[in-house]
């Protein structure tokens, strides 16, 4: 961990996992499991957190909550690592409300996928961040998130965005490793422009083509994991690599599949927190937690992977 994480490094290298939300309601923190949550996380020795992204499930909660969380969560990490925050809306005032109410409890960064719901052409999406950018009071991530907003950051688009101050990285979650590279080529003279990876299942030939980290859902649940496959990839110790990036495939294929439905990645990685006694599993609607045959099936999985010991 960083001694100083009020200053934001460039680029931002490392595992950033994207926090669950726990809740008991739809309405409420679960706060002794995010609390918990929280020290699970930082004890595997990650390099950053990012609050209220697509695992933290932000479009689906109150403003209110959103708040809540950020104030709680900047106040137990009290600067053992940079936190990025959410701030995606389809207002721009509440992007805006969301990115100060940050600033003021400490987080070093925000992260801004495109507005969902109008679909906004390219040229509109870079006069929309140039407008939004002056208005933020910390350093701005995009955000690469195509199958949920329906919208891309094209690679020009990106390359232009770089250029505005303020305009720090991405988080490419689109798992169109061609559209990664392109970036990489495009930026190659922005050596301090951050380029994150979401998809875990890529991270390992992310970090070793240079890209600079991952924020790897699965981090949530074995964060020492994802920061060994990323020390070992920038290592270039391939044996190592390929030993981890196995473990990181297996949970995708295991945990992650359980279900008919798109939400089951979401569903199985607050289910296998919950089985771990760290936080409840209770997912904002429309979403619900897995129910009992669901849940045995991940108590299962968790166990195969050594992760859970059988009771």
């Amino acid at each position: 961990m960083k001694p100083d994480s009020n200053i934001l490094p460039a680029p931002l290298r490392g595992i950033i996992p994207p926090m669950v939300t726990p809740l008991l309601d739809r309405d409420t923190l679960d706060v002794a499991g995010l609390e918990r949550l929280i020290e699970h996380i930082l004890a595997g020795s990650v390099h950053g957190l990012f609050i209220l992204g697509t695992t933290g499930e932000a479009p689906s909660l109150s403003h209110l909550l959103r708040s809540e969380l950020i104030e709680r969560v900047c106040r137990q990490v009290a600067g053992r690592v940079p936190i990025l925050v959410g701030i995606t809306d389809t207002s721009f005032v509440e992007s805006v409300n969301i990115a100060c109410k940050a600033a003021d409890s400490g987080a070093q960064a925000v992260v801004l996928a495109p507005p969902y719901y109008f679909p906004a052409g390219q040229a509109e999406l870079l006069e929309y961040l140039r407008h939004l950018t002056p208005e933020l009071p910390l350093p701005l991530f995009l955000y690469n998130m195509p199958s949920y907003t329906k919208l891309v950051f094209e690679p020009e688009t990106v390359v232009a965005a770089a250029e505005i101050a303020g305009v720090v990285g991405i988080k490419d979650s689109s798992a169109n490793i061609v559209y990664f590279h392109r970036l990489q080529a495009l930026l190659k003279k922005r050596p301090d422009f951050t380029l994150l990876i979401g998809p875990e299942e890529l991270l390992a030939e992310t970090i070793l083509l240079g890209g600079h980290g991952g924020v790897c859902g699965g981090a949530n649940l074995l964060p020492q994991l994802y920061v060994d496959l990323y020390n070992a990839a920038c290592s270039r110790d391939l044996q190592t690599v390929e030993r981890l990036h196995k473990k990181v495939m297996d949970i995708s294929t295991t945990v992650y599949s359980v279900g008919r439905y798109e939400s089951s990645f979401l569903k199985g990685l607050k289910c296998s927190l919950s089985c771990l006694g760290i936080c409840n599993d209770f997912l904002a609607e429309p979403f619900h937690r897995f129910r009992s045959a669901e849940r045995s099936a991940i108590s299962q999985h968790l166990q195969n992977l050594g992760i859970l010991q059988d009771n």
